[in-house]
């Protein structure tokens, strides 16, 4: 219990001190207008205000990631404790605020273009296709999840297919209308239906005294899966995830002023960190050890534990609720999943979304794309998913750490995490069955070497982007209003 409730006081300070820092090192403007002001076009160019722009980035970035990830992580034992803590403050929180800080700096840019800016123009085109996969990925595993989860929720009474379409329904108009008119009126009821159930099943642990097991860096996991490198691809939402540098530039675009960025980014993966120390502990605390909670997951997946868990701490009622605060994080992802790849697809051929018709037809194929994906094993598409999720996360740490190194500003705050991840992720596409299946030993030299040549690549692009005083911001002046 200890180290728990530790866990949630230091992500709380991490708020309060790392992230000034690190808003200290990035240097706000606060009197610089913001792409939500300079492009107004009443769609996704829309100043609002931080309680909701605060609710939207907690809700697009969280989906069923810092319940399932965590709930599956808490095999590990409470080493995955340490990787929420230690991952939120200083590699994900750090992600998004720089993410979504630079965007606003670039007229509200995706990470294609920006990666474009930063990482050279062949980067853009990589990036494109890993941001378009990755957001048909989430949206795809985000329409079965929360379907699987209410069809459980009904007990079978109401059919999973039906289920299934109407969530796409809803997708459908949240990623074509205006993001006020939907997204921006329903989004503060789901964040408060999700904050509360977060909340009771957190107090609930505290209060029932749940058996909650303190520090230990002993691999607890039934199966004996390495910690390293898996358990950062078990838990992402909730410690760094890449899929938040798809989301914040949605938010980068209706910021209203540069000094809410640290509330609105930072903070709001902080929240997310609490969610994933909540269902962490207790996936861990309430079903009889490490093999039970492994017995659980093989009958029925994390959905099983939600359920159970929070029916076991909050009744028939409060139990219902929760899970229907869950229910909500992959529905408030799923959404802006396919709005952010509608988004980065116009962005990359460089096509207005005043019109409903251009929306339209960039949209349908997407979702035509995502209904063919939920035929495929969801196990296959979420070991996809979490790679190129972080890989994606490592893309995101090296634009900011190339801003930063430009601006000769402390730029190892980003470089020093991004290169962490770099190995884990060479690592595990070289041992990995959905990569080279290389040995352990080999995929370990492959990831250490592979990710020094790519820092060496860095500073020399960096020393060559420093020396062509290549511009890290767009002049507002040039930005066209109403784009």
């Amino acid at each position: 219990m200890y180290t728990f409730l530790t866990g949630i006081a230091l992500l709380i300070i991490g708020y309060f001190t790392y992230g000034k820092i690190v808003e200290r090192i990035f240097g706000i403007r606060p009197d610089r207008p913001t792409p939500a002001y300079v492009n107004c076009d009443g769609v996704d160019y829309v100043p609002m205000s931080i309680p909701k722009n605060s609710l939207i980035q907690l809700l697009n970035i969280a989906g069923t990631g810092p319940v399932f990830g965590p709930i599956m992580g808490a095999l590990y034992g409470p080493v995955a404790f340490i990787w929420i803590v230690i991952g939120c403050i200083f590699a994900g929180a750090v992600h998004d605020y720089l993410t979504g800080m630079i965007s606003i700096r670039n007229r509200g840019a995706h990470l294609p273009e920006l990666a474009s800016r930063f990482l050279g123009k062949v980067m853009r085109h990589i990036v494109n296709f890993f941001a378009v996969l990755l957001l048909l990925l989430v949206g795809t595993v985000f329409v079965i999840t929360p379907a699987s989860l209410l069809h459980l929720l009904v007990d079978g009474k109401l059919a999973l297919g039906l289920i299934v379409a109407a969530i796409f329904i809803y997708y459908i108009f949240a990623t074509l209308l205006p993001i006020d008119k939907l997204i921006g009126r329903l989004y503060p009821y789901f964040g408060a239906l999700l904050l509360i159930s977060a909340l009771g099943v957190g107090i609930g642990l505290v209060v029932t005294g749940a058996p909650i097991p303190e520090l230990s860096l002993t691999n607890f996991h039934p199966d004996n899966a390495p910690i390293l490198p898996l358990l950062f691809f078990t838990i992402s939402c909730g410690a760094l995830s890449g899929f938040h540098a798809t989301q914040t530039p949605i938010i980068a675009r209706t910021t209203k002023n540069e000094r809410q960025g640290r509330k609105i980014f930072y903070g709001m993966m902080i929240a997310e960190g609490i969610i994933a120390m909540i269902w962490a502990a207790a996936a861990m605390s309430l079903f009889n050890g490490y093999n039970g909670l492994n017995e659980i997951l093989a009958a029925g997946g994390p959905g099983s534990i939600v359920s159970e868990a929070s029916t076991m701490l909050l009744g028939a009622i409060g139990g219902t609720l929760a899970v229907l605060g869950v229910v909500v994080l992959p529905i408030t992802s799923g959404d802006t999943a396919f709005r952010s790849a509608r988004m980065i697809i116009a962005e990359y051929l460089n096509i207005a979304q005043r019109k409903f018709s251009n929306r339209l037809w960039i949209a349908v194929p997407l979702f035509a794309i995502s209904v063919v994906l939920t035929q495929i094993d969801f196990n296959l598409l979420w070991r996809y998913f979490n790679w190129a999720n972080q890989s994606t996360a490592v893309i995101a740490l090296f634009v900011g750490s190339m801003y930063l190194y430009i601006a000769r500003k402390n730029y190892w705050i980003s470089l020093i995490p991004g290169t962490f991840m770099l190995i884990m992720v060479i690592t595990y596409i070289l041992n990995a069955p959905i990569g080279f299946r290389l040995p352990m030993n080999v995929s370990w030299i492959g990831g250490f070497v592979g990710a020094a040549l790519i820092v060496l690549l860095f500073f020399y692009a960096g020393n060559k982007a420093r020396a062509n005083r290549l511009p890290i911001e767009e002049d507002v002046s040039n930005w066209n209003r109403g784009a």
